[in-house]
């Protein structure tokens, strides 16, 4: 059941626009039209609030810094005369922490926030698109435009056996009471290089295991230093591997692999799979609706946000597309004004910052050197190195890189991706200078401060046409 009173009927007339799914997405999506004088109809079904709030971002993103909290206290001993211990004392104090917070922002970020909004009526229950409009528990709901925002769910790899053994998904392996001695962790995106390295801090046993290389969509010299950087810390990695099946023990689990032609097995009390995400589509009526699919199940959009039906919108982590939450915001208020106003906005990824909070974090934006190769250009690189970034160095911490990827003929920045503490914050930079047509050489020539993890994008720039290594502190 929702956690949201706030429940009205069907408006005399129906309503302007009927949205199915009350997450980041769907949130948007009735802000959006409401805010335009439209009638609402925000459809939830279970928790309200969707993916991010609950399970995804918020509770992941709380047990990382406090992960990282341990760490650093361990970490201490870089700097001369210091040294410092740390271990988890409470482990469900911990989860319990991480549980109020969510129940605070759900309450604060969506709940209270339906009744600032009296153009939207929400309903609650499962929702099946009919000729007219949406069922509602059995109950019609006329709506003149519909868009869907149902999200993901964890999906399960194939691996013969993995249905039968007591798997944990990103959800349900932040509410163990209890953390296991060992874990094995299936899947090397962000989600399962997030929480490897979160368990490994808290003082797990962990394997990570993946068929290609880690973030396989990053660049693979940032891909090889995380990889590194995890194995630091005692994470068992293994890569370009082929699962064979996966089998319950009497202490655990069992994964059979095989490896440069040999056959293996790894043991771990606790399995966590994170393979990617599914759309949560079933029971929508999609098929009978005519509304097109992916071979995943996504729906399929144009960069209108318009499913082949023309009265059905989608937007969100269910279009298999951008799965973040700011992306998903982004697409709903496109949808929306879309729906609602005549198609007239076009839904633009080109500038798009994306993050892995690992430490260092991952982040990046635009084309990786391989993408704008394919896309035609003809490209040059600039890798520099953290160790030549005095950031870095005063925090004597130098793991980490940043790539620029350039135009060779106009010299014109098409896209970046750094690997740093505090990496995060700087790639906004890159988003800015990206959007606004920036070339390397005026990066390179813009003012920076100075200490700061972002002047390594300066230097970066630089290093198209310097070896920054001979330069001296703020003299570039």
């Amino acid at each position: 059941m929702s956690d949201c009173c706030t429940t009205e009927g069907s408006r005399k007339g129906g309503y302007d626009l009927a949205v199915i799914g009350a997450g980041s997405a769907g949130f948007s999506a009735a802000i959006t039209a409401a805010d335009q004088g439209a009638n609402v109809a925000l459809i939830g079904h279970g928790t309200i609030g969707g993916t991010c709030v609950n399970v995804g971002c918020v509770p992941s993103k709380t047990m990382i810094r406090a992960a990282e909290a341990l760490h650093g206290v361990r970490a201490a001993q870089r700097f001369p005369g210091l040294v410092g211990e740390a271990s988890v004392a409470n482990w469900p104090a911990l989860v319990a922490a991480k549980d109020e917070l969510v129940t605070s922002l759900r309450q604060k970020k969506y709940i209270d926030l339906l009744p600032e909004y009296n153009g939207v009526a929400y309903l609650e229950g499962a929702a099946r698109l009919n000729g007219q409009g949406v069922m509602v528990n059995g109950a019609a709901i006329s709506a003149g435009k519909i868009i869907i925002a149902t999200g993901t769910s964890p999906a399960l790899p194939d691996i013969p056996g993995i249905e039968e053994v007591p798997y944990l998904t990103s959800t349900t392996a932040l509410e163990l009471g209890a953390l296991p001695r060992s874990l094995l962790v299936i899947g090397g995106g962000y989600i399962g290089c997030e929480l490897a390295q979160m368990f490994a801090r808290v003082g797990v046993a962990v394997t990570l295991i993946t068929r290609r290389r880690l973030l396989p969509e990053a660049e693979p010299e940032i891909s090889e230093a995380l990889t590194g950087y995890l194995r630091d810390e005692g994470i068992t990695v293994r890569t370009g591997l082929t699962y064979r099946g996966i089998a319950r023990t009497a202490a655990g689990v069992e994964l059979s692999i095989t490896t440069d032609g040999a056959q293996q097995v790894i043991a771990a009390e606790q399995v966590l799979v994170a393979t990617g995400r599914a759309p949560n589509t079933d029971g929508l009526g999609l098929v009978e609706a005519g509304i097109a699919q992916a071979d995943n199940g996504s729906v399929v959009v144009d960069d209108r946000m318009r499913t082949s039906r023309p009265d059905v919108y989608a937007a969100g982590d269910v279009t298999g597309r951008d799965q973040f939450v700011y992306m998903a915001a982004y697409g709903a208020k496109l949808a929306a004004h879309n729906a609602l106003n005549g198609d007239d906005l076009v839904y633009d990824n080109t500038v798009m910052p994306w993050v892995t909070f690992t430490d260092p974090q991952v982040a990046g934006v635009g084309l990786s050197e391989r993408a704008a190769q394919a896309a035609g250009f003809e490209t040059k690189t600039s890798i520099v190195a953290l160790d030549q970034v005095p950031r870095a160095l005063a925090a004597r911490d130098t793991r980490g890189l940043i790539k620029l990827v350039a135009d060779k003929t106009s010299d014109r920045l098409l896209g970046g991706q750094i690997v740093a503490p505090e990496g995060a914050d700087s790639i906004q930079t890159m988003v800015l200078a990206i959007k606004h047509g920036m070339t390397t050489k005026a990066l390179g020539e813009t003012i920076f401060p100075y200490l700061t993890t972002v002047e390594g994008l300066k230097l970066a720039a630089q290093g198209f046409g310097k070896d920054v290594a001979k330069l001296s502190c703020c003299a570039g």
